[in-house]
């Protein structure tokens, strides 16, 4: 379980993201790379990490699930994901 201060962290950033978007597209548009500067470090989509979302861990992640490979196993093992099913020949 990552700290709370690191998951804290991530969906602030998140949230700067979805809040600049549409202003930092206008200005990669128009091309104005001083105005760009300006904006946060943190409105750039280049500083989010992907995470799990139960867990908040950050290496393992499965993107097509939104978990980490060890979170999706014990899902998986317990039938809380449709359509997977363990392995077996």
């Amino acid at each position: 379980m990552a700290k709370t201060s690191v998951i804290a962290r991530q969906t602030k950033r998140e949230k700067l993201v979805a809040t600049y978007a549409a202003k930092r597209k206008a200005l990669k548009e128009a091309g104005d790379y001083a105005a760009l500067d300006k904006l946060p470090r943190n409105a750039s989509p280049v500083r989010l990490k992907n995470r799990c979302k139960l867990t908040g861990r950050p290496k393992g992640y499965m993107g097509k699930f939104g978990v980490c490979r060890n979170v999706f196993r014990e899902m998986a093992s317990a039938g809380k994901i449709p359509g997977v099913t363990k392995a077996s020949w």
